[in-house]
């Protein structure tokens, strides 16, 4: 019996490409996102508690991910016509309308993307990959069906890879680090003279010469 082989990307490869079908029609992920970031989620399955906790809070906020240009997708291996059902069902009892496609994957696409871990069952996993407009894989995240994502840690993680890509690296917890605030890290020295001059410039805060900060634009 052949061997089934489940992939996953890495950081900094290309998202697969995938033509999907979801609540929202057909989708060529990432061609048609092209320019844009996305986060794309899966979840276990539609009707269960805490998948539905989950869709409830990003859509909470679908409009803080709408500001930063960046799109939501959701995906698992239930079908689309169960997708669209539990929709309904989340809009009438809970009264949140999910704006963002769901996509009905196969074990095929889920095994593409490393969300079908055998010793977690049949169903995929929680797994978040945020792209970035080059269709890049900037971050990954892979949770249990017993534990519920962070919806504010993703919205931050987008915000920081933006910030990051254009200004530099920031700290952990950011905007709210407990040691520089929502500050900017300048890359380290690299040479002697380079380290000299990070404690002489005035335009920066350091410790010490690696560990330099500036102010968020």
């Amino acid at each position: 019996m052949e061997e089934t082989k489940m992939n996953m990307p890495l950081l900094g490869d290309d998202f697969p490409e995938l033509k999907v079908q979801t609540t929202h029609g057909e989708m060529n992920i990432p061609n048609d996102l092209k320019g844009k970031w996305f986060v794309l989620f899966s979840h276990p399955a539609d009707f269960t508690p805490v998948c539905t906790t989950e869709f409830v809070g990003f859509q909470k906020r679908f409009d803080e991910f709408e500001k930063v240009g960046c799109k939501l997708i959701g995906m698992s291996v239930d079908q689309v016509f169960s997708h669209i059902k539990w929709v309904q069902w989340i809009n009438e009892n809970l009264d949140v309308e999910i704006k963002f496609p769901i996509v009905a994957a196969n074990d095929t696409i889920a095994l593409k993307l490393g969300m079908l871990h055998p010793g977690k069952g049949t169903n995929t996993v929680r797994a978040v990959f945020i792209v970035d407009p080059s269709s890049k894989v900037r971050l990954i995240m892979y949770y249990p069906q017993e534990v519920g994502r962070n919806m504010d840690e993703i919205v931050r993680a987008v915000k920081a890879l933006q910030v990051s890509d254009k200004q530099g690296a920031v700290a952990a917890g950011w905007p709210n680090n407990e040691l520089i605030q929502d500050r900017i890290i300048v890359p380290p020295a690299k040479d002697e003279e380079t380290a000299k001059k990070r404690l002489e410039d005035n335009n920066l805060e350091c410790y010490d010469w690696w560990f330099c900060h500036k102010p968020l634009k």
